[in-house]
């Protein structure tokens, strides 16, 4: 069996919604902690990249229902990298604030969410933003949070490049007769 086959029969299944789903989870939770226990306030470019990892929560959230149902299992697909690449613009435009600043180009003040979906009304401790886009106020091995969700996002699109070739591939049936 190639490796697109088992990619293919693996994103068939629960179990690889459920780890990206999981994945999602522990960022998300990670982000919570940076801004609750270590009171590092988030800005606004944060709190949009945080909204794209929850896209990316609701596409494996759609995966989980009925992996095997070609539709729920394209609509998750489809979800997963709208989201992965809109995480990806804004974290590279984050990067772009914090490393090339400009009086001219600066992030918001404050959140803009529809009038439908006012986040930062709904759970403010969650989708409200108080810092600056500019400020590095983290670093892990000399890189700031936006470039670590760079390379979360691409990993995201990469992984998701790799599954999607692989729903053309399917696994070859043993003949019985043999």
């Amino acid at each position: 069996m190639t490796i697109f086959a088992a990619l293919n029969q693996f994103s068939k299944g629960r179990l690889s919604w459920f780890l990206l789903l999981l994945a999602i989870i522990f960022f998300e939770a990670c982000a919570l902690f940076f801004q609750h226990v270590m009171m590092l306030s988030p800005c606004v470019m944060c709190i949009y990249e945080r909204v794209a990892m929850l896209g990316i929560a609701g596409a494996a959230t759609i995966g989980l229902i009925a992996p095997n149902n070609p539709m729920f299992r394209w609509l998750g697909l489809a979800a997963w990298g709208a989201s992965a690449y809109k995480g990806l613009l804004l974290a590279q435009q984050h990067v772009d604030y914090q490393f090339n600043p400009s009086p001219f180009a600066t992030c918001d003040l404050f959140v803009a969410f529809p009038s439908w979906a006012p986040l930062n009304q709904w759970a403010p401790w969650m989708f409200e933003a108080s810092g600056d886009c500019g400020k590095i106020v983290w670093q892990f091995l000399g890189l700031s949070m936006p470039q670590w969700l760079v390379i979360i996002f691409a990993g995201n699109l990469i992984a998701l490049t790799f599954i999607v070739i692989a729903q053309f591939f399917t696994p070859k049936r043993k003949n019985p007769i043999q």
